[in-house]
């Protein structure tokens, strides 16, 4: 038998994955190190010295605002950005699937896509009050583009050989639609979604500035208003880390569904 033993595959996985590690901290050590550096003798009120924002950071980010102001906002990015996707990928696949449905919606999508979500902020409002109705809206409203845009592009890419084939053995409707359509714009699909998500941490923040009572945008502004500087620097690291953590964990939902198709690149590479 060849191969690769179970114990030497399971150590150079770990291996790999220490590396990735390695490297997705790397980058962020270097600019807290130069940032430190920077402003370690700071004596500008807006600019105070890192050491004094991870100082006050215990005493801001306590259990009660975690859960008063962190946990609403997350609510409310998963339920727009969940909206959106749904929307996108279903409207995608239509619209994809459909050359005369794509001609008629191409110039409407076109419009709106141009327009910025934080235009239509005071707009949603009118429509939807100022609740978290409002805020999930203005989120789903940015968010929905690139996942229905790249939705679009991954349909319109089915290899047409695959689909006759699929035709001919009689994998039709929900099947064809799962099996074909859907996994083979998949890779599409999820860069789509890795843009959306980006986009929503930025709506979240924005949405929460327009008459809220709770979340970390709303609170941002609360000690920017005070004057609590330090304060409001250390949401500003709260939200980064909020954003990195939600890309780790989409990258590693992504490697999971897209697992056959990250081996097929591995496969070709070391093809010769």
């Amino acid at each position: 038998m060849t191969g690769v033993p179970p114990a030497r595959g399971t150590s150079r996985r770990w291996g790999k994955a220490l590396l990735r590690l390695v490297f997705a901290l790397a980058l962020p050590a270097v600019l807290v190190a130069v940032w430190w550096a920077a402003s370690a003798g700071s004596t500008n009120v807006y600019w105070p010295p890192l050491r004094t924002v991870f100082g006050v950071f215990p005493d801001v980010w306590t259990g009660e605002r975690l859960r008063g102001d962190v946990l609403p906002s997350v609510l409310r990015l998963a339920a727009g950005y969940t909206a959106a996707a749904v929307a996108g990928v279903a409207l995608g696949t239509v619209i994809g699937s459909r050359r005369r449905v794509r001609a008629l919606c191409e110039p409407v999508l076109e419009f709106l896509r141009a327009v910025p979500p934080p235009v239509l902020v005071p707009v949603i409002m009118l429509f939807a009050g100022i609740g978290d109705t409002m805020k999930i809206a203005v989120i789903a409203s940015g968010c929905v583009w690139p996942v229905l845009l790249n939705t679009v592009e991954g349909v319109r890419a089915v290899d047409p050989v695959l689909a006759e084939t699929a035709r001919s053995y009689g994998v039709t409707g929900v099947a064809r639609l799962r099996d074909v359509v859907l996994r083979s714009a998949s890779p599409q699909i999820f860069a789509g979604l890795r843009q959306a998500l980006s986009i929503g941490i930025i709506l979240m923040v924005i949405s929460e500035m327009f008459a809220a009572s709770n979340g970390l945008g709303f609170t941002i502004v609360q000690f920017q208003r005070g004057f609590a500087i330090p304060d409001m620097w250390t949401g500003i690291l709260l939200l980064g880390l909020l954003g990195f953590l939600l890309s780790v964990l989409f990258g590693l939902a992504e490697r999971r569904v897209l697992g056959w198709y990250h081996g097929l690149r591995a496969s070709g590479r070391r093809s010769p």
